[in-house]
């Protein structure tokens, strides 16, 4: 329902999206620095996969080309991002349902507050700097769209971990990111075997995906009481949750049970930036950490 609007801002998205990479990184593709850097460090096979939360966020400016690239630079396959929504039906990459943190909207659009993502256009956005907030460096980065940052994610050979963001705002958001997922190649059987993951906070959301594509890995953000995880074993894959809500005994309880397809179910946690948070995790037998330093968690991991 969304195609016309879509196409009609393509053209003013698609030159806003890119940022340079850093001068240091100019003579290797980010494809090409994971591939290296995974030949030459490889990870333990019992280690918790490690994924860089909103890219590599403690870096550079989250949610945008250059988190993602800094994540596929240092090494690191699995990355995570926030999906939402613009008022004329495109999807973007963004975590707050406003713009007011990470971009210059106030400034660009003084007079359009509270400045809620779902009502600006995309090409509205497109015009917003998503990068001078973090730093000097990253100024002119841009929010981008589902489309663009898919595309960019297949082009640093990365997997993903896909949060669709307050989906209460957004009716119909399931169907619309699954359309551009299957858009850009990310429906085959190879990527949603191997390369995907979407989560939520609502368990609507997830069950909404579940029923839509029954073969996608789900994953329920949240810390469920153990009795009632064999409700969510029924629609999700993974428990995902804050480490800060976590124990030994929680863990296993989660492994005990089978998720939507008949595997274990596992818990990817989340955000720890810490090596010992990083290490009590790993300790309690999570299958994934989510964090916004990945290089401390996997030198927290190997030492």
């Amino acid at each position: 329902m969304y195609a016309r609007a879509a196409a009609a801002t393509t053209a003013a998205l698609l030159g806003a999206g890119a940022l340079a990479l850093p001068s240091t990184a100019a003579a290797q593709t980010p494809a090409d620095a994971f591939a290296a850097h995974k030949s030459a460090t490889p990870l333990a096979h019992k280690d918790p996969t490690v994924v860089a939360h909103r890219g590599a966020s403690a870096y550079a400016p989250e949610n945008t080309f250059a988190a993602i690239d800094k994540a596929a630079h240092m090494g690191f396959r699995w990355v995570e991002n926030d999906v939402q929504r613009t008022k004329d039906g495109v999807l973007v990459i963004v975590h707050d349902d406003n713009l007011k943190r990470t971009t210059n909207v106030e400034r660009i659009f003084p007079g359009r507050s509270p400045w809620k993502v779902k009502d600006f256009t995309a090409a509205e956005i497109a015009k917003l700097d998503a990068g001078s907030w973090f730093g000097s460096r990253y100024k002119g980065a841009r929010v981008p769209t589902l489309t663009q940052y898919m595309n960019r994610v297949s082009r640093n050979h990365q997997s993903l971990i896909l949060e669709i963001k307050k989906p209460e705002l957004y009716p119909g958001i399931e169907k619309d990111t699954l359309s551009v997922l299957r858009k850009t190649g990310w429906l085959d059987r190879d990527h949603v075997k191997n390369k995907l993951v979407v989560q939520s906070f609502s368990a609507d959301s997830v069950k909404k995906v579940h029923a839509l594509r029954s073969d996608i890995k789900t994953g329920f953000l949240g810390t469920p009481a153990a009795a009632d995880l064999p409700k969510y074993a029924k629609f999700a894959d993974q428990i995902n949750s804050t480490h800060t809500t976590i124990s030994k005994g929680y863990v296993s309880a989660i492994h005990r049970l089978k998720g939507a397809h008949g595997k274990r179910l596992e818990i990817f946690t989340w955000t720890v930036d810490e090596t010992a948070a990083a290490r009590r995790a790993a300790g309690f037998g999570v299958n994934g950490i989510i964090t916004n330093k990945p290089d401390v968690v996997r030198k927290a991991l190997r030492d």
